[in-house]
């Protein structure tokens, strides 16, 4: 099992969800035909996640959905939370910026 303080480049990461959904889709009984019919996208979309780890985010979305899985997406992307009063006030100053600087 992969430790949570591993590195991950964009690929790993996209080939260890598709192994874990694959692994879900299976304990679940489903059929790529099914499952991808019941999410609403291709089954060459499903066939090349499942191989490859690629997928689009929309057609990712519709299949959490078609798993009962979406609501864990929004844990992704949460702004940092500031651990002292100088990153609150510095954050409280950027709030107003509409662009980023880097």
């Amino acid at each position: 099992m992969l430790s949570i303080t591993e590195t991950f480049t964009p690929q790993e990461m996209g080939m260890l969800l598709a192994q874990r959904f694959k692994a879900l889709r299976l304990q679940r009984g489903y059929k790529r035909s099914t499952l991808a019919q019941r999410a609403g996208v291709s089954e060459s979309s499903l066939k090349r996640f499942e191989t490859c780890g690629l997928i689009s985010l929309k057609n990712l979305l519709r299949l959490a959905q078609a798993m009962d899985r979406l609501a864990e997406f929004s844990e992704l992307f949460h702004p940092l939370q500031a651990q002292s009063l100088a990153q609150l006030r510095e954050q409280e100053q950027k709030k107003g910026l509409q662009r980023g600087r880097i």
